[in-house]
C-alpha cells in the first residue's frame, strides 16, 4: 500500500479507513489516481464521488484515453448520476478506434437532460393508471416493477427521487405497507380511477422458500438469454445451442476444502433458482484442483448441504474430470504464444507486478523465451523433473493493463500431492484462474454466476476462452451475503476449530451450514431468507436477527410444543390424593388439529421452573406467589401456593400448594410444569444447551470496536449448559434433528450427541421466543 496514495485520498476528504481501503485496492487505486491527476488537478472534492465510481466500474477502459475523457465529463458536470456514468462507460467501450464523438456521446449519456420533480410525479401518475391491475393484484409487492418502468420512461431521472416518489404514491394509493386498516380503505390514484386497496395475504415462510420471484426481477431479470452472448467465432454459439437446446445452464462450483457457510446458501439458491425459473438445469461441480486441502468429508458435506436445502444437481462433476483436456489446452496456449514457463520465485513475481509500493510493472525474463522451449519445459514439469516452486506455467496476458487479473496469471504449478480421484497420475495442477472458465465452457454453462470479488476476473475469464477459441459463457457477479456476529473466512473458521474455541465445523454457534443445521435451523427458513433478500450487485451485511426471524416464524408453524422446566422446583398439591394419576390430552400445537395430540400424566407432585415462583408479593409478577393463584397449562383448575419448604441452607426446595375446587376463578397467567409419575417414568431428564452469539460485537473484525483482535471478542457466555432440566413424557418420541417449541422458552432441536434409544436427550436452543420483555 502506497502511503502517498493514502495521503492523496485523505486530502480529498476520505476518512483514514476509507483512504487506506482505497489505496490497498489494487483494482481501482491506479485508475482513481490517474483520474485525480489528469482531470482534477486542483484537488477539488466536489467530483470525487463520481470519479471514484468511474474508477471502480470502468475496468474495460483501464489504460485508455477514453477513461480520461469520461473523467473530464464528470468534472464538467456532464455526467451527474451513476446511471449516466454507466451509460458513458458502455458508450466508450464501443469506441474501438479514434476519438469519441462528443455529440453522440452526449445523446447516449443524457447530457444536458434535466428531469424535474414535476416530470417524475407526472410520469408516476400516468404509470399508476396503466398499471392499475398489477397494483390491485400485487399491492406493495409491485414496487420494483413500477420503479423499473419509470427508469425506462425517464431514464435520466435521479434514481433515489424516483424510488421515493413511487413509494409515496403507493402509500397514498394503498396505505402504509402492512397496515390492515389502510388496506381496507379505497384510494384514488389518479384522474378519478379507483384501486381496491386490499392487500394479498402475506406468503408463509414455506411459500417464500419456493418463490422464484427473486430470479425474475431486479438484476437477474436483466441477464441475457441463451444465444445472446457474442463469440469470437459465431459457429461456437451455433454448436453450443445445438448441444443445449437453448436451455439455461448454471453451476454451483465450491472448492472441497471446507464446510459451506451461510453465504453459500445464497449462491446455491441463486444458481439453482435462476435455472429453475427458466426451466434450465444446474450442475454441482467440485473445483478439486488443490489436492493438499481437499478431504472426502468436505465433498460429502457439500452434497449433503445442497440436498438438505432441497436441490438436486442435474450432474455432479469435478474439475479433475477434465485434467487431460485442461493440459492439452495449456499446450495449445503455449503453441499460440499465449503462455510460457516461468522460473521466478513468488517474491520476484510480486516485484514484477509493482511490489509493495505498487510501482512500475515489468515482464518476466522468461516471457519471451522460444515457444519450443516453453513446450519442452512444460513437458518436464508434467514429468516431475522440477521441484515445487521451481517452474510454473503463466499466461502471456498484458502486464501494462491496470487490471491485476491481466498480470500474467499462473495457469499450472508443480505439486507433488496425492489427488483423491486421480491418485498420483499428475504432479502439476491447474489453478482456479485457468480452470474455472474452461470447465464452464466444457459444461456449456450459459450463466456463470459468482460473487463480486470475481468482477475483475471477468476480463481474464473472457481473454482465456477467446485465446483458446472455445465457447464463451457469460460471467455475472452479485453481492455476497454476510451476517453480523458471524465469521465467514475459512482460515478464521479453521483457527476457531483448531484452537478449541468451538467443538468443530458443525458447532451450533458457527454460521457454517453444518453448524446451522445442528442448531436447528430449517432449510425452508434458510431458502426463504436468502430469496426474500433478493439479488443485487451490492455486498450486504445483514443483521443475524433477520435470519433468526425466518427460522422462528417457520418453527412456529411446524414445531410441536413440549413443556420443559430448566430449573425444577417441586410443588406438592396437598389436597390431591397421593396415588392420584390422571392423563391429560394436550395438543401438539394449540389451535392446529392437524398436528395431533399426546397424553401426559397429572399427579399430586409436579415440577415448575424456579423462575416462575416468588415468595414475596410483586404487583408486576403474574406467576406463582404465596397466597395467589396461577394456572398450570392444560390443567382445568388453578393452584394456590400456601407455604414453602427450605433446606438446611435456607434455599426453597418445595412449595406446598392446593388445587382449587373449581375453575371459576381465572388466573392471570399460566405456567408450564412436569408431573412426577413412576409408572410413566416422568419427568424425563434432559440436557439443554443454550447458545448465544459467539462474538460480543456485530463485526468482530472491526479493529476500532475490537482493538484486541477478533479472537478477543469471543463471548465467554455463548454456551450455557443446563444438565438437569426436566421434560414431559412427550419428549420420548424424539429422534435426531427433531424440533420443538419448549413452551415459554424457545425453539430447540435434538442434538447429535443424544442417544434416544437409551434415554439420553440433548437439545440445542435454536432461537428464543419473541415475548413482551415487560411481561413477568
Amino acid at each position: 500500500m502506497s502511503q502517498s496514495s493514502v495521503a492523496l485520498f485523505k486530502s480529498l476528504g476520505f476518512s483514514d479507513q476509507k483512504a487506506q481501503e482505497t489505496a490497498a485496492n489494487k483494482k481501482i487505486c491506479g485508475r482513481f489516481e490517474t483520474l485525480i491527476n489528469e482531470v482534477n488537478p486542483k484537488g477539488s472534492t466536489a467530483y470525487v464521488a463520481g470519479l471514484l465510481t468511474l474508477a471502480s466500474t470502468a475496468t474495460a477502459l483501464a489504460g485508455s484515453v477514453h477513461l480520461v475523457y469520461l473523467g473530464k465529463a464528470v468534472v464538467a458536470e456532464k455526467l451527474k448520476t451513476n446511471d449516466q456514468i454507466a451509460a458513458a462507460i458502455k458508450f466508450a467501450e464501443g469506441v474501438k478506434t479514434g476519438e469519441i464523438d462528443s455529440k453522440a456521446f452526449d445523446a447516449a449519456c443524457g447530457v444536458g437532460i434535466e428531469v424535474t420533480l414535476k416530470d417524475i410525479q407526472a410520469g408516476i401518475a400516468k404509470l399508476f393508471i396503466s398499471k392499475k391491475d398489477d397494483i390491485e393484484k400485487k399491492g406493495h409487492g409491485v414496487l420494483g416493477i413500477l420503479i423499473a418502468e419509470m427508469k425506462k420512461e425517464l431514464r435520466w431521472a435521479n434514481a433515489a427521487t424516483v424510488k421515493d416518489e413511487v413509494e409515496k404514491k403507493l402509500v397514498e394509493v394503498l396505505g402504509p405497507k402492512g397496515d390492515p386498516k389502510a388496506q381496507k380503505k379505497p384510494a384514488t390514484p389518479a384522474a378519478g380511477s379507483k384501486l381496491a386497496a386490499a392487500q394479498p395475504s402475506k406468503l408463509t415462510v414455506a411459500e417464500t422458500a419456493q418463490s422464484l420471484k427473486f430470479a425474475r426481477e431486479g438484476a437477474l431479470a436483466a441477464l441475457h438469454k441463451p444465444g445472446e452472448n457474442p463469440q469470437i467465432n459465431p459457429k461456437l454459439m451455433l454448436d453450443h445451442l445445438k448441444r443445449t437446446g437453448k436451455r439455461v445452464i448454471t453451476r454451483f462450483p465450491p472448492e472441497p476444502n471446507g464446510f459451506l457457510h451461510i453465504g453459500h446458501a445464497k449462491a446455491i439458491n441463486v444458481n439453482f433458482g435462476y435455472a429453475q425459473a427458466h426451466n434450465g438445469r444446474t450442475n454441482l461441480r467440485y473445483d478439486d484442483t488443490n489436492p493438499e486441502a481437499e478431504e472426502e468429508k468436505y465433498f460429502t458435506s457439500i452434497l449433503e448441504t445442497v440436498r438438505w436445502l432441497g436441490f438436486e444437481p442435474s450432474q455432479i462433476t469435478y474439475s479433475s474430470d477434465h485434467f487431460q483436456a485442461l493440459y492439452d489446452l495449456a499446450v495449445d496456449l503455449v503453441r499460440k504464444d499465449k503462455a510460457y514457463v516461468c522460473h521466478c520465485t513468488g517474491e520476484e513475481i510480486h516485484e514484477q507486478r509493482g511490489g509493495e509500493s505498487m510501482g512500475p510493472r515489468h515482464e518476466c525474463m522468461h516471457r519471451n523465451r522460444p515457444i519450443a522451449e516453453s513446450l519442452l519445459e512444460f513437458e518436464r514439469m508434467k514429468n516431475g523433473e522440477y521441484a515445487e516452486g521451481e517452474a510454473i506455467l503463466r499466461m502471456k496476458m498484458d502486464m501494462n493493463n491496470p487490471n491485476p487479473q491481466f498480470w500474467d496469471l499462473i495457469a499450472y504449478r508443480v505439486l507433488f500431492a496425492h489427488h483423491h480421484r486421480t491418485g498420483d497420475k499428475w504432479c502439476i495442477y491447474p489453478t482456479y484462474d485457468y480452470t474455472h472458465c474452461i470447465c464452464d465452457s466444457f459444461e456449456d454453462i450459459t450463466h456463470s454466476l459468482c460473487t463480486t470479488e470475481f468482477q475483475l476476473s471477468r476480463e481474464s475469464y473472457y481473454w482465456l476462452v477467446d485465446a483458446l477459441e472455445i465457447y464463451k459463457p457469460v460471467q455475472w457477479e452479485y453481492g455476497r451475503l454476510a451476517l453480523t456476529y458471524a465469521i465467514m473466512s475459512k482460515r478464521k473458521l479453521l483457527q476457531l476449530v483448531n484452537e478449541g474455541h468451538v467443538v468443530g465445523w458443525d458447532d451450533p454457534r458457527l454460521y457454517t451450514m453444518a453448524g446451522l443445521r445442528r442448531r436447528g435451523f430449517t432449510p425452508v427458513a434458510m431458502n426463504a431468507f436468502v430469496r426474500e433478500l433478493g439479488v443485487t450487485t451490492s455486498n450486504s451485511i445483514i443483521p443475524a436477527e433477520r435470519l433468526e426471524n425466518y427460522v422462528r416464524d417457520h418453527l412456529n408453524e411446524v414445531a410441536p410444543r413440549l413443556m420443559v422446566v430448566m430449573e425444577p422446583l417441586k410443588v406438592t398439591l396437598t389436597n390431591v390424593a397421593e396415588d392420584h394419576l390422571e392423563y391429560l390430552t394436550v395438543p401438539n400445537k394449540p389451535r392446529d388439529d392437524a398436528m395431533g395430540t399426546h397424553q401426559i400424566p397429572f399427579t399430586r407432585t409436579v415440577y415448575i421452573d424456579a423462575s416462575d415462583f416468588k415468595e414475596e408479593d410483586d404487583p408486576e409478577f403474574f406467576r406463582l406467589i404465596l397466597g395467589k393463584r396461577v394456572g398450570l397449562l392444560h390443567v382445568p383448575r388453578p393452584i394456590v401456593a400456601k407455604e414453602v419448604v427450605r433446606n438446611a441452607a435456607g434455599k426453597i426446595v418445595e412449595i406446598k400448594a392446593i388445587l382449587e375446587d373449581s375453575a371459576q376463578h381465572k388466573p392471570k397467567a399460566y405456567i408450564q410444569w412436569v408431573a412426577e409419575s413412576k409408572k410413566d417414568k416422568s419427568p424425563v431428564q434432559i440436557e439443554v444447551r443454550n447458545y448465544s452469539n459467539l462474538f460480543l460485537h456485530p463485526n468482530p473484525t472491526d479493529k476500532k470496536a475490537v482493538p484486541g483482535g477478533w479472537l478477543s471478542d469471543i463471548n465467554p457466555n455463548s454456551l450455557v449448559v443446563v444438565d438437569k432440566a426436566m421434560a414431559e413424557v412427550g419428549v420420548r418420541v424424539s429422534k435426531g434433528e427433531d424440533k420443538y417449541q419448549f413452551v415459554r422458552f424457545g425453539y430447540y432441536c435434538v442434538d447429535k450427541d443424544s442417544d434416544v434409544a437409551n434415554g439420553k436427550y440433548v437439545f440445542n436452543r435454536t432461537v428464543s421466543l419473541k415475548e413482551d420483555a415487560g411481561k413477568q
